[in-house]
C-alpha cells in the first residue's frame, strides 16, 4: 500500500481533514468574535442617549422647576437665576435611577435614599459627590444636550449652569 503524497496526489485524508477542522474553528471564532463585538459596541440613536439629545425650547422651562426628558436620561433643572443644568439621573453612589419628587423639592434615590437638590447638589444619604452634568448649547433655538460627555464633579459651582 502506498501512502497518497508519494502516488503524487498532495494531502493525505488526515492532513485534508485537520485542515478542514482548522479552518472551522477559526470560522467559529470569528464569528463569535464578531458577535461580541458588536454587543460590546455602544449603539446610539440620532437624538437618543449617548448623542445629542433636543431639550426644547428654553421658555419652555419655568425658572425653579425640574423636567424629565426620557430619551436622554436626565432632567432639566431650571434655576430661580434662569441657568439651565442638564443632571443626569444616575445616582453617582450606585447607579440607581434617581426620580424626581415635586411634592418634596429633592431628588431621592430609591436604592440606598441619597437625596439631591435641584443643583444635584448631596443633601443626604451616601452619595459621595453631586448628581454628574451634560454639557448644553443652543441650536436653532433649542437646548440640546450632548448625553455622550458626563461631566463627573466634586461640588456645584455657579460656572456649571448654562444660561441663554
Amino acid at each position: 500500500m502506498t501512502d497518497d503524497k508519494e502516488a503524487g496526489n498532495g494531502w493525505t485524508r488526515r492532513e485534508f481533514l485537520s485542515a478542514a477542522w482548522g479552518v472551522a474553528a477559526l470560522a467559529l471564532v470569528a464569528q463569535a468574535g464578531g458577535a461580541m463585538a458588536g454587543y460590546f459596541k455602544p449603539t446610539t440613536k440620532p437624538g437618543g442617549f449617548g448623542g445629542e439629545v433636543i431639550a426644547g425650547k428654553p421658555d419652555e422651562f419655568k425658572p425653579g422647576t425640574v423636567s424629565r426628558v426620557a430619551s436622554g436620561h436626565f432632567y432639566i433643572s431650571r434655576l430661580e437665576d434662569g441657568g439651565f443644568l442638564a443632571l443626569w439621573w444616575r445616582c453617582t453612589h450606585l447607579g440607581c435611577t434617581v426620580p424626581w419628587s415635586q411634592s418634596e423639592d429633592e431628588f431621592h434615590c430609591p436604592c440606598h435614599g441619597s437625596l439631591f437638590n435641584t443643583k444635584g447638589e448631596v443633601t443626604g444619604g451616601p452619595a459621595p459627590r453631586p448628581l454628574d452634568l451634560f454639557p448644553i448649547s443652543l441650536v436653532n433655538g433649542n437646548l440640546v444636550v450632548n448625553t455622550g460627555e458626563p461631566i463627573a464633579r466634586a461640588a456645584y459651582d455657579p460656572s456649571q449652569e448654562f444660561h441663554v
